[in-house]
């Protein structure tokens, strides 16, 4: 395991270092996006058109944080990470079509992104679950927010962040993907205690 500290925008180099179990801290631009940002983005994308800012070299948060106005500024409340699983029907295309270098959440991926992610050199972070004051320490400041006709959750928020972390690296940009073998050792152990008891599943 070995500790990194990057900061964005990311290369397909030092993300290429990168192989799970090792930690990540982030500095720099990182913007969150949920399902519905997702979709908008890759609708854009479709019909050529710009996104309010470029995602190449950035990290992207599955995150529908918590914000409270005071004037003019915005400040994070609380900043957890949301269930990533929902997002894997668009992550693909997402990494392919604006280059993105971190995906940050919890619960993590499947196939398809892990593809993506090994063919266009993008990795996994997971964020521990229940530790959104933790994750709304790291955000410096709020540059703007895009997209918030969608909701405050939903919107895209654009956050500079200082040492965001520790990002575990879950998946990694050569294919190795922790939730995935943790699933496969559990379906191989659950074969071998179905066989013992002389049960079918």
């Amino acid at each position: 395991m070995a500790v990194y500290k990057f900061k964005t925008p990311i290369s397909e180099e030092e993300i290429r270092k990168l192989k799970v179990n090792d930690v990540l801290y982030i500095t720099g631009t990182m913007v969150t996006a949920r399902d519905q940002a997702h979709r908008r983005a890759l609708e854009h994308f479709k019909q050529g058109k710009a996104l309010p800012i470029s995602l190449e070299g950035l990290a992207v948060f599955h995150c529908g944080p918590v914000m409270k106005k005071e004037g003019e500024k915005w400040i994070p409340v609380a900043a957890g990470p949301t269930t990533s699983t929902r997002m894997d029907i668009f992550e693909d295309e997402f990494i392919k079509n604006f280059k993105v270098r971190v995906i940050i959440g919890k619960g993590g991926m499947g196939r398809r992104t892990t593809e993506a992610m090994a063919k266009y050199g993008a990795v996994y972070g997971a964020f521990t679950g229940g530790a959104a004051v933790l994750a709304a320490k790291a955000i410096r400041s709020v540059r703007t927010v895009e997209w918030f006709d969608l909701g405050m959750p939903e919107a895209m928020w654009v956050l500079e962040v200082e040492e965001f972390g520790p990002l575990a690296i879950a998946i990694d940009s050569h294919g190795n993907n922790l939730f995935m073998e943790v699933q496969k050792k559990v379906e191989e152990n659950k074969q071998r205690i179905y066989q013992k008891l002389g049960l079918s599943p």
